[in-house]
C-alpha cells in the first residue's frame, strides 16, 4: 500500500516552490516575468522533471517564452541543486499547461448553454 504523500510528490512540490521563487527573484529575462508554475511531475528515478507552466502572455509570445525557459533551464537546475539536497537533480523539461485555457473555454460553453436555456424558457412562457 503506497504512502499518502510519496517521496516523489514531496520532491515535485519542493521543486515547484523553488522554481517559482527562482523565476520571481533570480531570473532577469523579461520574457519569463509572467510565468506561473502550475505543477511538476518527477520521474520514478528522479532524473527528469516535467515542469508545467502557464502565462498571461498572448499566443504570439509562447515561442519566445519557451526559448527563454530552455535558455534558463541550466541556471535553474544548478540553483535547484544548491537549494534542494538530492543525489540527482532532475533534468528540467518545460511544458505549457493548457488546462486553465481549457477550463475557461468549458466554462464559457456552459454559460452559453445556460443562457440559451433561459432564453428558451422565457420564450416558451
Amino acid at each position: 500500500m503506497p504512502k499518502e504523500f510519496s517521496r516523489s510528490l514531496r520532491i515535485a512540490d519542493q521543486i515547484q516552490r523553488e522554481l517559482a521563487e527562482l523565476l520571481q527573484h533570480e531570473i532577469k529575462d523579461k520574457r519569463l516575468n509572467q510565468i506561473t508554475i502550475t505543477a511538476v511531475e518527477v520521474s520514478r528515478d528522479y532524473a527528469y522533471a516535467k515542469v508545467f507552466y502557464t502565462t498571461l502572455a498572448n499566443q504570439e509570445e509562447y515561442a519566445s517564452i519557451e526559448k527563454g525557459l530552455y535558455k534558463a533551464s541550466g541556471f535553474l537546475r544548478s540553483n535547484l541543486s544548491k537549494r534542494i539536497k538530492l543525489r540527482i537533480v532532475p533534468q528540467l523539461t518545460f511544458c505549457y499547461d493548457k488546462s486553465i485555457e481549457h477550463g475557461a473555454y468549458l466554462s464559457q460553453l456552459i454559460d452559453e448553454a445556460v443562457a440559451q436555456e433561459n432564453k428558451k424558457n422565457i420564450s416558451d412562457e
